[in-house]
Parts: structure tokens; C-alpha cells; sequence
């Protein structure tokens, strides 16, 4: 579900009017308010509200629920679409976005049984739903009722089919990428600095079926370039890709069944030990086959450069280190792709990785009390390595720690000047500045 803590202060801004008439379903509801859901024709959506109101003491503005106002994407840009399930029933989430004490909330919820949508929060506006407030500023939050470890029921024709309209529409107004390094789930979104690791979400999960989810925003995966290339995309049939999970917070074995996620190794053996992310695993123990152990599977539709070759098994730059992952002849489970990738500049043994784009210190007004700055996550990128993106991502910090803007310089949004782009170091997305590293199209 989405996070149940606000990363940093409540930002705020004014909220823009709802989007015109002429743009919206037919069946799209007005609510109480009168306002009308942001959806694209032919979905059935209505709008319903999450909560925006103090928790405590009326004199004290910076305790409230569930979300912040904003005028994006004109006060910050929105380049991200993060995918949730929602651990809960469709009824019970709207409740608990109602309820301004659980300081959770996302744009948009999705139906299981019928893929309904009730959208919570205004597109102009940040909710409360990545546990990464970057994130947060720049994206859309889309929950969709189910429970990670019990996937393939939850996730119906009806809900694949509404998510995938609606990821369309919002991709197409927003100018977003559908790729998988701006299209993400949960378990897609970096921490905002190393200590946030291991508290990070990893919904949708690994019963989600992505190659599915991209072909309906019509991004198949299809071979683009040579059988050789440098850069792939991961692409088991789902149903075919039988996998063997635990869900270790119950202490339970899931059953074997169709999968997005394949397992990644140490070394190319299936009784090497499963890869370790080292910001999970601080111990250096290895990886487990938990469900809730990104570090150690890569998920279809997501893209990875080559590193090492050996008989049924193909090896991929991963949080700083080679990963195997079982690519036995005459199968489908690697799709050559034509793309950029991201490598140091050269002399640079390594680069920093960063899971915000934020201002330098110096950019912030000198008066200015939270000059908030990116740290380096756990990850580097070393030289003779390279990671798939390139794409540009928005340096900024939006500001607004109080409900009513009675702050200096609240509901501000500061630019920065240095250029941050995104890559795909591991399971989750990350930044590193444009001035370490060259953008190069794959061999």
C-alpha cells in the first residue's frame, strides 16, 4: 500500500481547478463537491475525496491529513507514474484515505472486481503514496486493490484494462515516458537517502503481470535491436515462468505459480546463492526468496545491460555488481533492445547514485531554514559498468510544511540548476548528476 509516512515535511501549494468538461469520461462522477474526476472517456470513474484537515491542536499548521495542495505541473513537473496494491479492500481504503490520522493517500483507487476508479486526490495536487517526497512532488500515485502475495486474484482483466486507460491518459497530458524507468511500481521508488532502505514498499509485488500491463499501454516487448546487444529487456511469458516465493512475514511458502520476477544469482548456477542488495542486506548475508526481497529477482519489462555471458545463463549490472539469471536456449526470457545507457565519464572509478534530484546547498535562498539536499544512496556505478536510462529528471525541492502557507517562503518550489538523470541501478529507479556520466545509445 501506499506509504503510511510522509518522507520530509508536508509541501502544499494552491489547487488548480479540475480539468475541462470536454475531456472527461461520460461516465465520469461528480461528487459531493461537485468536483469531476480527471479520467480519460469511457473509464468509469468517480471522485471521492481523500482528507485535507488538521490532526491536533488548531494553532499547531503542521499537523495534518492526507495530502498536499500544488499547482503542478506548472509550480513542478510530474514524470512519474507509481503503480500500488492497496493490502486493504477497495471500501476500506477510501476510508482510510478519508481519515487525516492515517497520513496516506494516492491520486487514483482501482477496483478489483469491475476496475471502477475513485479518484482521492487532484492530479495538480501531491499525495502522500511513495515514502520518497521527491517522488511524491513529481508523480502520480495509482493504488489498486488486491494483496501482493495473493497477486493473480486480485489482478483482473477489468483492473489491467482501467489502469492501463488511465496510465494512458495521464501519460499523454503529462508527457511521460511509458517506460519502466518513469511507468513504476512501488517497489520501483529509491529511498531517499541510504538509512530509508530497508523501510522502502515493494507492491505491486510479483504477481503483477507487466508484460501484460506495458502491451496495454501498447509497449510490448519486441526485439529492437541486434540478438547481441549490449542493452535487453527481461520478457518471461508470465504463465510460463513458474516461480517458487515465500512470503516471509507470515512464514508461509506461496504456491508455485506464474511469475514477473525471475530470480538473480551470484554466479551462474541455480544453487549459488541468490543476490544480496547490499542496502538490504547490511550484513552481506545473501538475498532469500522472500517476495519482499527486491534485490534478489529483476521483474519483466525491466531493462538491464549485459555484463557476462555462460551456457543457459545471462549476467547484468546490478547495484554495483554481476547478477545471473537462468536464460536457457529457445526461450523468451531476454528480448534484445535498442535504448541508452549510463556509464561513468571516463577517469571516474565511480559515481554516486542519489534517490532524489534536489537542489545544491548554494541554490537555496541563504535565510532559507530547510536547504534539503540529496544524499548518496549505498549504490555506485564503477567504471566498465553501465545501467539503462538517460532520461532527464526535474531537480527541484518543493517546500510547504503547513496546511495554510502561514510559513516564509511555504508552498515554494525551488529549482536547481544541476542536471540529474534517471537510471535503473537495480529493482528501483535512482539519479545520478549528468556531469559524471555519459549518455551513450547501446551497442
Amino acid at each position: 500500500m501506499t506509504s503510511k509516512q510522509r518522507t520530509g515535511r508536508a509541501l502544499a501549494l494552491t489547487t488548480v481547478g479540475a480539468l475541462s468538461l470536454a475531456l472527461l469520461s461520460p461516465a465520469a462522477h461528480a461528487g459531493a463537491d461537485g468536483v469531476r474526476p480527471q479520467c480519460p472517456r469511457g473509464l468509469d470513474c468517480d471522485w471521492v475525496p481523500a482528507a485535507y484537515q488538521q490532526t491536533g491542536d488548531p494553532a499547531d499548521k503542521e499537523t495534518y491529513g492526507n495530502y498536499d495542495t500544488a499547482d503542478r505541473p506548472h509550480s513542478n513537473k510530474i514524470k512519474f507514474i507509481v503503480l500500488h496494491d492497496t493490502e486493504e479492500d477497495f471500501d476500506t481504503t477510501l476510508k482510510i484515505f478519508q481519515n487525516p490520522l492515517k497520513q496516506t493517500s494516492a491520486h487514483y483507487v482501482v477496483r478489483s472486481g469491475d476496475g471502477h476508479v475513485t479518484q482521492m486526490v487532484k492530479n495538480e495536487d501531491v499525495a502522500w503514496q511513495a515514502g520518497n517526497w521527491y517522488v511524491n512532488s513529481h508523480s502520480i500515485g495509482i493504488e489498486q486493490e488486491g494483496v501482493a502475495t495473493e497477486g493473480a486474484k486480485w489482478y483482473t482483466p477489468e483492473m489491467y484494462r482501467s489502469t492501463a486507460a488511465l496510465v494512458r491518459y495521464l501519460a499523454a497530458k503529462y508527457d511521460i515516458p511509458l517506460d519502466r524507468q518513469h511507468i513504476i511500481g512501488h517497489d520501483g521508488v529509491p529511498p531517499t537517502s541510504a538509512a530509508g532502505t530497508k523501510g522502502m514498499h515493494w507492491d505491486p509485488g510479483t504477481y503483477w503481470d507487466w508484460n501484460r500491463f506495458m502491451a496495454l499501454l501498447g509497449r510490448p516487448t519486441v526485439p529492437t535491436a541486434r540478438k547481441a546487444s549490449e542493452l535487453i529487456t527481461v520478457s518471461p511469458r508470465f504463465k510460463d515462468n513458474q516461480q517458487a516465493f515465500r512470503d516471509c512475514e507470515k512464514g508461509i511458502d506461496l504456491p508455485v505459480q506464474g511469475s514477473s520476477a525471475v530470480p538473480l544469482h551470484t554466479e551462474p548456477s541455480e544453487d549459488a546463492p541468490l543476490f544480496s542488495d547490499p542496502g538490504l542486506h547490511t550484513d552481506g548475508s545473501p538475498g532469500t526468496n522472500c517476495a519482499a526481497d527486491w534485490g534478489s529477482k529483476i521483474s519483466a519489462t525491466q531493462q538491464a545491460v549485459v555484463a557476462d555471458h555462460a551456457p543457459g545463463w545471462t549476467a547484468i549490472w546490478w547495484y554495483g555488481k554481476k547478477a545471473w539469471f537462468s536464460t536457457p536456449a529457445r526461450t523468451r526470457t531476454t528480448t534484445p533492445t535498442s535504448g541508452y545507457v549510463v556509464r561513468p565519464k571516463a577517469g571516474r572509478a565511480e559515481v554516486p547514485v542519489y534517490g532524489v534530484a534536489y537542489p545544491e546547498k548554494s541554490e537555496y535562498p541563504a535565510d532559507f531554514a530547510d536547504q534539503r539536499v540529496g544524499t548518496a544512496l549505498q549504490y555506485t556505478i564503477k567504471a566498465g559498468q553501465s545501467y539503462p536510462g538517460g532520461g532527464e529528471a526535474p531537480t527541484g525541492f518543493f517546500y510547504a510544511p503547513t496546511i495554510d502557507s502561514s510559513y516564509p517562503l511555504d508552498h515554494a518550489y525551488f529549482r536547481g540548476k544541476e542536471k540529474y538523470v534517471t537510471v535503473q541501478i537495480g529493482h528501483r529507479i535512482a539519479f545520478v548528476k549528468a556531469s559524471d556520466v555519459d549518455i551513450v545509445r547501446a551497442h
